[in-house]
């Protein structure tokens, strides 16, 4: 069978103040043609459907038009939770979504629960015949550490890290169990061995030591080893929202991201993945590069400079929409008025400056100076990217410290909700 694996939507984001609904209606449009086009069977999203827990109305109708329009096209549909979702909005709907070929699985709850089957197209099956079955799937959402554990008084924040790795690593066993022995009685009723897959929203550690400092998983825990995941054939990732390998694994793979979603994101290429398996387990692994709806740059420069790199992004555009930029001013970023200059190098371009930094200075100064923005109107992931702005750290370094923040963050809000 051939599934689309992608995660990380994050449908509803606010992205400074500006809305990502036009994108996203168009990723979905290009999602379809690609199904059709690729003959899918079943797309699974790997978590981070929506942007927060409380998505804006037209982020649920998106999600809808998703689901009806798979259904309509034969194709199966998994869903699952990730840290930004919500656990009560997933499961609002979720028994009548099912009913839609369109499976959610919002939270970790008992292991028997987690395992589904993902059907073969309609246009696949012999003479007719209902859908039959193309793998089996351990569908293991995004873990918090309540789901799994219970914390220990007098525990060290190590000893906590390790019963957090271990339980996590039991639970998937756990789901695995189940889901080889449904395997099993699948492969002996058709004579043929089902492939088995599983998912996970959560950050990995690879066999390179690199992949340690790449981004930070919830609680106490920094990532979680390859080598504590079941044996399985393929295993759908989701989370960190660059495409990548896992450790050099074939099988274990991040989809990434579908869009852009900070500056950070800008250059990356973004994409989807065909994942096809067969009786022997998995066969290939495609990346399917995803077009740019919304152009991202992030730019560096002095007043001199900027004009002739501002008329070049602009001669470059080729979409209707005006490319959102991020400008990095470099030795003149100690002027006041700065944001004034860089609106009027900027008027009459196809280009929006959605944020400034400077260079240099001390992180008052960037608050208050930076596009006029005051404190008061900064969320504390804003004023905590700003700080980390004026360190020199390597772009991993830099999305692992911003995730870390992110769960302490999300911890904070949740203890005081």
């Amino acid at each position: 069978m051939r599934i689309l694996h992608t995660s990380d939507w994050h449908l509803g984001q606010n992205f400074m103040g500006k809305s990502r609904q036009a994108e996203h209606q168009q990723l979905i449009d290009w999602l379809m043609a690609q199904v059709d086009a690729h003959a899918v069977d079943a797309v699974l999203i790997a978590g981070d459907i929506f942007d927060t827990g409380t998505p804006p109305s037209y982020a649920r109708e998106l999600y809808s038009q998703l689901v009806v329009r798979l259904h309509t096209a034969g194709v199966a549909l998994l869903l699952l939770g990730g840290n930004h979702d919500s656990v009560a909005t997933l499961r609002e709907s979720s028994a009548l979504l099912e009913q839609l070929s369109a499976r959610v699985v919002p939270a970790a709850d008992a292991p028997a629960t987690q395992v589904c089957v993902l059907p073969l197209r309609p246009l696949k099956s012999q003479h007719g015949a209902d859908a039959a079955p193309g793998c089996v799937v351990c569908a293991v959402p995004f873990i918090r550490a309540r789901d799994v554990m219970q914390s220990e008084y007098g525990q060290s924040a190590e000893q906590k890290q390790q019963s957090l790795q271990l339980a996590i690593q039991a639970y998937y066993q756990d789901v695995y169990a189940e889901a080889d022995e449904q395997r099993n009685k699948l492969s002996a009723q058709l004579g043929r061995n089902v492939p088995l897959i599983a998912t996970g929203h959560l950050t990995t550690v690879g066999a390179s030591a690199s992949e340690s400092v790449r981004e930070i998983y919830v609680g106490a825990l920094d990532a979680f080893p390859t080598s504590a995941f079941p044996s399985v054939d393929y295993l759908a990732l989701g989370h960190i929202h660059r495409p990548q390998k896992v450790g050099g694994h074939e099988h274990i793979r991040y989809s990434g991201s579908p869009i852009a979603l900070s500056f950070d994101e800008a250059a990356q290429q973004k994409e989807v993945l065909l994942v096809d398996l067969g009786e022997t387990g998995l066969e290939a692994v495609t990346p399917l590069p995803v077009p740019v709806f919304q152009p991202l740059v992030a730019l560096r420069g002095n007043l001199k400079s900027l004009p002739d790199t501002f008329a070049q992004i602009a001669r470059d555009a080729t979409l209707e929409r005006p490319v959102w930029l991020e400008v990095t001013v470099a030795e003149d970023d100690y002027l006041a008025d700065l944001p004034a200059r860089i609106q009027t190098m900027t008027e009459g371009l196809p280009l929006e400056v959605l944020r400034i930094r400077r260079e240099r200075g001390n992180a008052v100064a960037q608050l208050s100076g930076d596009a006029g923005v005051t404190l008061d109107e900064l969320d504390p992931l804003d004023v905590f990217a700003r700080r980390l702005a004026h360190e020199a750290l390597d772009d991993e370094v830099r999305a692992a410290l911003t995730e870390r923040y992110k769960r302490v963050l999300a911890a904070t809000v949740e203890g005081e909700a």
